[in-house]
């Protein structure tokens, strides 16, 4: 029970951070193009956002290993 539980966390956390790269990154193309002249600063931000959203995965392994290992 303890790797269903793992792959549901790891499943769940890839999920949740693909879709919240993919609306960060979309709203941050639609400011551009309304926008241009901030472009450099929602760059920037962006990349901010997505790092921070990248974490979630790692988190999501996290878990996994102590569901696995101290199960």
């Amino acid at each position: 029970m303890n790797y269903i539980a793992a792959s549901i966390a790891v499943l769940g956390s890839a999920l949740a951070a693909a879709y919240g790269n993919g609306k960060v990154i979309s709203k941050t193309l639609e400011s551009m193009t309304r926008q241009p002249e901030m472009s450099g600063q929602l760059r920037s931000t962006m990349f901010i956002g997505v790092g921070m959203i990248e974490a979630v995965p790692i988190l999501g392994i996290i878990v996994a290993f102590l569901l696995i290992f101290l199960g």
